[in-house]
């Protein structure tokens, strides 16, 4: 009795669900918690009819055209069918009715209440009515006796009742079922069913298996059961013929019965292990439509009764002639051996009558009758994401199965048991559809909803059209038209709308673009797709639109209608997004098992650089789970959401991981509730959604109101200090990643946001940092301080120091000197780094000249820079002079210079020597400035005014071109430098006097002819800075390493020194670097002679004022807890 399970679609709301056939087998009509009843013409129908009942609609019943419901309104009520007519009200109740049923020629409805009540009502005339009272609970379900002399009904208190309907009496009760309070709490539904045509037997659910009784001696005769069934019978149904029956459990298992020889002969599964609610037979007893407490319907297809029967008796007779052993040969019984034991198998066991006992005994072998596997994949539950149809049965193992089950049927030999595949089952692979959309089958819908605007269709009777509504509408009017050619898909953005049709028997699959931002006059263009092609999904970027098509294949195109390029997916496509010049695709990566969904994703950037930064990397989604939302935020970072409400985001900072930032469903106060996903922000942190009560898609009219839910990453003890600061930190560095995103694409970044991030960023690792020694973690607080930046660390010193944690003042003492050396180490690869790139550029008066300009630029801009910064410091009150060594503080200093320090080595700073006469890497401020440490100052609001930036300020001549370096530096020559500003300065003023141009000139002459030279014009260009001390040692060790390596070109011998300089020591380099800025002062000094010559009195004075003045800057300090700005990023 082979059948072929169809997929689930979405019918109705979550909640109780139930399903009839009509008389004639044409409509399928279901009811639901939505208090609709739905004419379905067929599964595939995706615009059903529907009835508005009520609020709810908890049971309903048709026959002979009358279609009667009872809804939450205490009524039940009588509709014409299929028209859907009122036709007034049957009956009514105190509660609400649970259950209604017709008899065989439907005069006569029974309904059964929660108020303990069963009436039974002429259909005629309503005023009959027979009133059956001995419940002493709510009632589950009702049944009439086929020849309408009983009526039986099943209670909450635990009770069976078989009434006689004539004298309204009990004829007898079976205490049965566990009692409950209400039908919602009741365990299973007990719904009840009498044999039809004979009456002979009623069918009763008990626990995990059917009772069933005789009717006039109502003796239990028999019991129908299976050992894969776990958990309770919620309904059974008898087919047409009466010859079998169907029951249907809580743990969604659906298994059909033999009558005659009590053997089950189809067993299938719901595709997600849902509770079925309710089932029905086809008329010509073919089908089963059934439906779950999801609200979902389904269909099993292929049921052949008449030909059981058939095989049946052919195969008694065959066994009458050979005898039962003649029917297995030696191969059959080596196929049943295989993986069983002597005591299982088939061919070792006696045979002999099987009882209801030994049934029970044979647990630990459960094997289906008729020897299919098990389908117990999972399943996608609404249309738009619904399973492609098919039946995914594997093979079976027996060339026919209907046979060997018929043959069994002789008594007292029992079913040949049969080897099973009991592994991973295949999952349906969700079907392709459009992120923002609700489900096609709808007649008024959203064909997208995303942070442009909506798409809405509308395709009933009146009206087929679509409207474009924008939620800017600045962006363009409200736009209606038409949907002639039937669009099903649709996206829009800030310059277009996209629409895309399937391909019917006529027309091809088309593509249709409304150009709305385009300068001329055409604003729209239309392609037809090749034959048998179809848009499966469509999506629109900055200036560029995709297709994906069932052909597994991209096409795209250009904003005005120009194919561009074409490329295939290694998979069917699930959805795909759009967002500037990237693109997000999800497909098929291969076939799921046991509901999960088998999906990767693919992320390409268009523009000048075309590349594909994720290539078909696995998607993670929840357990059993589905694609629900695809997208990207409005920052540009792509994210999803799956059918458990989870919505994750890509982090490009670990390694382009995808990261769960919000559950929706811990929002949501009942189980049917769902948000509705239209758009995520990371600044501020906003998840822009639509609740939906007690369905998963918004109505498309009244308009829904958005809602915003926070994020908040699943951290451990999230209700602890530190949890929450955990959260929140690790929160804010997933939400601010998009601003190192935007600044390496080009984009312009919102500085202050930047800054008050990492503000943020910072206090909470301080709070951290504090709480940590609050609670003696000292080596937690050094693991914090490896995530703060060099200021913060040194704020962290003073912090452990003032808390008399000597050893771990110490520690982050080491931690400052590492971060420092670092950033030294940054600064010299960078520098190398430009000297490589200068070394580069081809030997081009014009390319050298405009190097010479571009480095004349960053000097000017750095001279003014600093000396805005000199007036600001200077008109600052409250910098003060350092205290000498006598009045010094005598507070414990965890961070002086202790013997064996790598402070000389590293030199993080830049300062070898302080007005105090010691070295203090940890005293770099914000200015370049060094400052004592004060034991008496206060820490207040120096995190409250932190200040960062994404770059840095040029602090040197050699630094000024490396404005875009977003790397805090260290200030090596401070001092210098603004003397080498100085020069700067005066030589911009008095650069249009020729007379000073020329002598200048001659100066330089002069002072270069005493250096080593070389013919390359890149180095005349060099020498116009302050040299980095590999550029000194490249000069003067460039003939040595020619001559061991003749055969290097430029750059290998570029490379080959820097590995070179790299092996020194750091002494050495120290060296290098010193010398290296010794031509600065060589120029200063003939600066200052070329001021004292004849006629320049006044200049010299002036000029040794300001060489005061600026040395009066160098021995300056700052009190850190007056000038805030110590502790934060320099400000470009």
């Amino acid at each position: 009795m082979p059948c072929e399970r169809k997929p689930m679609r979405y019918g109705h709301s979550e909640g109780h669900t139930e399903v009839c056939f009509d008389d004639t087998g044409t409509f399928i009509v279901t009811c639901g918690h939505d208090g609709d009843v739905r004419i379905w013409e067929n599964l595939d129908d995706d615009d059903p009819r529907f009835i508005t009942v009520g609020e709810k609609a908890y049971s309903l019943a048709l026959k002979n055209g009358k279609l009667v419901t009872a809804s939450s309104n205490n009524t039940v009520q009588i509709h014409t069918f299929p028209d859907g007519d009122p036709d007034g009200i049957l009956t009514r109740f105190t509660t609400n009715a649970t259950h209604v049923t017709f008899n065989s020629s439907g005069s006569k409805v029974a309904v059964g209440s929660s108020d303990f009540l069963v009436k039974v009502v002429e259909v005629s005339d309503s005023s009959q009515q027979k009133t059956l009272r001995g419940h002493e609970a709510p009632v589950l379900s009702v049944t009439f006796d086929p020849k309408d002399e009983f009526l039986a009904s099943a209670s909450c208190d635990g009770s069976v009742i078989v009434w006689n309907i004539e004298e309204q009496a009990q004829v007898i009760s079976w205490p049965l079922l566990k009692k409950t309070n209400d039908v919602s709490n009741a365990k299973s539904l007990c719904r009840l069913a009498w044999q039809p045509h004979t009456a002979k037997f009623l069918a009763v659910p008990v626990e995990t298996k059917v009772h069933l009784y005789e009717r006039g001696s109502w003796n239990h005769v028999s019991t129908l059961s299976d050992d894969l069934l776990t958990q309770p019978i919620n309904v059974a149904a008898w087919s047409p013929c009466g010859n079998f029956l169907a029951a249907a459990s809580i743990g969604g298992f659906i298994t059909v019965w033999d009558i005659e020889s009590k053997l089950c002969v189809e067993r299938q599964k719901h595709e997600k292990g849902f509770t079925v609610c309710d089932l029905a037979w086809h008329p010509s007893g073919k089908h089963i439509a059934y439906t779950d407490n999801e609200g979902c319907l389904g269909l099993l297809e292929g049921f052949s009764a008449s030909g059981s029967k058939t095989i049946s008796s052919k195969a008694t007779g065959e066994k009458g002639e050979k005898g039962y052993e003649d029917l297995f040969d030696e191969d059959d019984d080596r196929v049943m051996d295989e993986g069983l034991s002597d005591a299982n198998s088939p061919a070792k066991k006696t045979f002999s009558a099987v009882n209801e006992d030994e049934e029970d005994d044979d647990d630990d072998f459960v094997i289906p009758a008729t020897g299919r596997v098990k389908n117990r994949g999972g399943a996608i539950l609404d249309d738009e994401n619904s399973l492609d149809s098919g039946s995914l049965r594997p093979a079976k193992f027996g060339d026919d199965d209907d046979a060997d089950s018929a043959m069994m049927t002789a008594a007292p030999l029992p079913a040949a048991l049969r080897p099973v595949y009991e592994g991973p089952q295949p999952t349906p692979p969700q079907k392709a559809f459009q992120p923002g959309s609700t489900p096609i089958h709808l007649t008024h819908r959203f064909m997208m909803w995303n942070s442009v605007g909506t798409v809405r269709g509308y395709n009933d009777e009146q009206d087929n059209a679509i409207d474009v509504e924008f939620h800017d509408t600045a962006v363009h009017h409200t736009m209606h038209f038409t949907n002639t050619l039937g669009h099903t898909m649709a996206d829009v953005s800030q310059e277009a709308v996209l629409l895309a049709c399937p391909s019917s028997d006529e027309l091809a699959s088309k593509i249709h673009c409304l150009h709305f931002s385009s300068w001329d006059t055409n604003k729209e263009w239309m392609l037809d797709l090749p034959k048998g092609e179809d848009a499966k999904a469509l999506c629109l970027g900055q200036g560029w639109a995709a297709v994906a098509t069932n052909a597994l294949m991209v096409r795209l195109f250009s904003i005005g209608g120009v194919q561009r390029e074409i490329f295939s997916l290694p998979g069917a496509v699930v959805c795909m997004a759009g967002h500037g010049e990237h693109l997000l695709i999800v497909y098929h990566r291969g076939t799921g098992f046991d509901g999960e969904q088998a999906l990767a994703v693919q992320l390409l950037q268009f523009g000048r650089k075309q590349r594909q930064i994720i290539n078909g990397e696995p998607l993670p989604i929840s357990h059993k789970s589905y694609l629900c939302w695809l997208g990207f935020t409005a920052e540009g970072t792509p994210c999803y959401v799956d059918s458990d409400g989870v919505v994750r985001m890509l982090n490009r900072s670990l390694g382009l991981t995808w990261t769960p930032v919000c559950n929706t469903r811990e929002t949501c106060k009942s189980k049917s509730d769902h948000y509705w996903v239209v758009g995520v922000h990371e600044n501020p942190q906003q998840l822009r959604c639509i609740p939906c009560k007690g369905s998963r898609y918004p109505p498309t009219l009244p308009r829904p109101a958005v809602a915003i839910l926070p994020f908040r990453l699943p951290l451990c003890q999230t209700t602890t200090e530190k949890g929450q600061m955990e959260e929140q930190f690790w929160r804010s560095m997933l939400f601010h990643n998009h601003y190192s995103f935007l600044s390496s694409s080009g984009y312009e970044v919102d500085e202050v946001g930047q800054s008050q991030s990492q503000k943020e960023q910072q206090e909470l690792l301080m709070k951290m940092f504090a709480l940590s020694c609050k609670l003696e973690r000292e080596f937690r607080c050094v693991e914090l301080a490896e995530l703060m930046t060099q200021n913060v660390v040194t704020l962290a010193i003073r912090y452990a120091s003032r808390s008399r944690r000597v050893a771990l003042a110490q520690r982050l003492s080491q931690v400052a000197l590492e971060k420092a050396s670092q950033i030294q180490e940054e600064q010299e690869e960078q520098e190398e780094t430009e000297y490589s790139d200068i070394r580069r550029t081809p030997s081009s008066h014009d390319s050298y000249d405009q190097i010479e300009v571009k480095e004349k630029h960053h000097r000017r801009e750095t001279l003014e820079d600093e000396r805005s910064q000199d007036l600001e410091e200077q008109e600052d009150p409250q910098t003060i002079e350092p205290e000498d060594g006598a009045k010094a503080p005598k507070c414990l200093n965890p961070f002086a210079k202790v013997p064996g320090s790598p402070s000389k080595q590293i030199a993080p700073l830049g300062e070898q020597a302080s007005s105090v006469g010691r070295s203090n890497p940890f005293k770099f401020l914000g200015s370049g400035k060094s400052s004592p440490v004060s034991c008496n100052s206060r820490m207040t609001n120096i995190l409250d005014n932190m200040t960062s930036s994404r770059k840095s300020a040029p602090l040197t001549a050699s630094a000024g071109k490396s404005n875009k370096s977003p790397v805090l530096k260290p200030l090596p020559t401070r001092g210098k430098t603004k003397a080498q500003s100085t020069l700067l300065q005066m030589s911009v003023k008095t650069v249009n006097k020729k007379t000073e141009e020329s002598m200048e000139t001659r100066d330089n002459q002069q002072k270069h002819a005493d250096l080593p030279t070389s013919p390359s014009p890149v180095h005349n260009a060099e020498t116009k800075r302050p040299k980095t001390g590999f550029q000194l040692w490249l000069e003067e060790n460039r003939k040595n390493i020619i001559a061991d390596h003749p055969d290097l070109e430029e750059m290998d011998i570029i490379k080959e020194a820097m590995g070179i300089f790299r092996n020194l020591s750091a002494e050495e380099r120290l060296a290098l670097t010193e010398r290296a800025k010794g031509p600065a002062d060589d120029v200063m000094d003939l600066k200052k002679r070329k001021r004292s010559e004849p006629g320049g009195s006044v200049e010299n004075e002036i000029g040794q004022a300001e060489a005061k003045e600026n040395n009066a800057k160098k021995k300056k300090a700052m009190d850190p807890s007056s000038k805030l700005s110590a502790f934060a990023f320099h400000k470009s």
